[in-house]
């Protein structure tokens, strides 16, 4: 049984994943719109990502016999004025979910939620790579700004697409 409290925060946790699975796809629509694939094709597979860390902390709360909330969320943001400014959008969601993490886990560790705490190891190193990822991808787009074409050469040369990882938590469905 998870400690009440993280059980509580885990739940807004989903909001928080779940919304930036849908603040990823209006980024993705937004570059598909600009006939840049690798840009779209780069934020559409980071929604399925989200969408995947929100349904393992379902998975978790299922499996430790709790109650899963999910909350509602408001509309994504996407009206923007040029290609840094939802790669800027995407990396300020990933530092505040890295918070989020962050304070789930020490939530778990106030309250001797040993388990919870071990669940939580995975999502933090993976906000590790996430903001180190957006950060990349924003110096990118912010130096060659009006150039789609090169900011699309980067994307296809070092975007790789790392594959399952088998230490990731298990996805509620899959």
């Amino acid at each position: 049984m998870a400690a009440p409290a993280f059980v509580k925060q885990l739940n807004e946790q989903l909001g928080n994943e779940f919304g930036a699975h849908q603040q990823y796809v209006a980024i993705a629509t937004y570059f598909d719109a600009l006939t840049m694939p690798q840009m779209a094709g780069l934020f559409y597979q980071q929604a399925i990502e989200e969408r995947a860390h929100a349904m393992m902390m379902v998975r978790y709360l299922l499996d430790a016999d709790e109650s899963v909330t999910i909350p509602a969320l408001e509309a994504p943001r996407s009206d923007f004025k040029n290609v840094i400014e939802p790669v800027a959008a995407a990396l300020e969601q990933e530092k505040r979910v890295t918070e989020q993490i962050n304070e789930l886990t020490r939530i778990a560790r106030e309250n001797n939620d040993y388990a919870s705490d071990q669940f939580m190891q995975w999502f933090i190193k993976e906000q590790v790579e996430e903001v180190a990822k957006m950060s990349d991808l924003l110096a990118v787009v912010t130096r060659a700004n009006d150039d789609y074409e090169r900011i699309e050469d980067w994307v296809a040369r070092e975007d790789k697409n790392e594959g399952n990882d088998p230490t990731a938590p298990a996805i509620a469905g899959a």
